[in-house]
């Protein structure tokens, strides 16, 4: 396990570049092409391992050593771009769903990789859910389906028609959350077997692009984060008695120029602190921020990277802040630069993220 003690140094041998200006690890054999996502090993496991999917069709895994480094284990070919991956939960197996309209599971120790899921359109998400009298992964489509598939079948064991095609979603037993493209929330409840709770419409007069669940002091699932291509986060609950409780801020925003104009960037993703319960985001403007959502104040933002941040992942013990440096296209096909590399750097980041009420 890492602790803070052995991971004071985390990093801090980087050689430091505009690419690392925050001075974070770099890990070793980075993607070739944009990372769409990242997560780290559950609780089970004694090490920490994390997996990233990318746009050049692959995802790959590596051991986080206590002192930083980064050990490349192994690496899997899908046939398309890479648009989500997901852990079960005893860490023996990763989900990966993509472009190819299919989820695929990769049995570690054996290294074999099966086809689980299919759709007719790419898999914008997969997530797995482990519930008492079931265990399945949840598929999110742009065909517009929700699907559930016990990975011994080859047809899902329940399928759920959506209004429209789903671009985000979490889940954390016994709650599902989906975003779909009409900028609609549906919230599921899983227990027993996975049925719709409620529809609300997003806060967001924008499309939205992520969302997070996040819990109670009591580690319930109690609500959601949901971000914008407009720089802009809601703090959701879905059983609240004050509506004050529901709340937006705007982040990922350049300080604007003389004349008044701001920029305004795309939060690309968004992560819980396990133990804190507070909130990171990382944009397209090329930082990742730290908030406390029951203070509602920052905490701490980065220096700018020289590309956007597409996504960002807690370790299970909030130790480690992992987060992926790579163009997002949110500027177009003419800002692309081959030459530049992908990144993927962890930051030692318990400290950090401690809530102020707590400290």
């Amino acid at each position: 396990m890492f602790n803070q003690s052995a991971i004071g140094g985390f990093g801090a041998n980087t050689t430091v570049t505009t690419n690392n200006p925050m001075k974070d690890y770099e890990v070793v054999q980075s993607p070739d092409d944009s990372i769409s996502s990242l997560a780290f090993s559950p609780a089970t496991l004694p090490q920490n391992f994390l997996i990233a999917g990318s746009w050049d069709n692959n995802v790959r895994c590596w051991e986080i050593e206590q002192s930083g480094t980064s050990i490349p284990k192994s690496m899997q070919t899908c046939g398309g771009p890479v648009l989500d991956v997901a852990w079960s939960d005893d860490g023996s197996k990763v989900f990966m769903a993509g472009c190819d309209k299919q989820a695929k599971m990769w049995d570690l120790a054996s290294n074999q990789v099966m086809q689980v899921a299919v759709h007719d359109a790419p898999i914008k998400t997969c997530h797995w859910i482990k519930a008492p009298n079931y265990s399945c992964l949840m598929t999110g489509s742009w065909d517009k389906t929700l699907k559930f598939w016990d990975t011994r079948s080859p047809t899902p064991m329940l399928s759920i028609n959506l209004p429209e095609r789903c671009y985000c979603a979490d889940v954390d037993y016994p709650m599902a959350v989906v975003g779909v493209a009409n900028r609609q929330i549906i919230v599921y409840q899983l227990e027993g077997k996975p049925q719709e709770f409620k529809k609300v419409d997003s806060p967001l007069k924008y499309q939205h692009r992520c969302m997070a669940i996040f819990r109670d002091k009591k580690k319930s699932p109690t609500g959601y984060g949901l971000g914008s291509v407009e720089g802009r986060v809601a703090i959701q609950y879905v059983f609240t008695t004050n509506p004050k409780d529901n709340f937006t801020f705007k982040c990922h925003r350049s300080n604007g120029t003389p004349n008044g104009y701001q920029d305004i960037y795309a939060v690309n993703d968004m992560a819980f602190h396990p133990v804190h319960g507070t909130l990171a985001t990382v944009g397209a403007d090329g930082s990742f921020s730290f908030w406390d959502k029951d203070a509602r104040t920052k905490l701490k933002s980065s220096e700018l990277m020289d590309q956007p941040i597409t996504r960002c992942a807690f370790n299970h013990n909030g130790q480690i802040f992992a987060y992926a440096v790579s163009y997002d296209w949110s500027k177009g096909h003419e800002f692309y630069n081959p030459q530049k590399k992908n990144y993927i750097f962890l930051r030692s980041c318990y400290d950090e993220c401690k809530s102020r009420s707590s400290s």
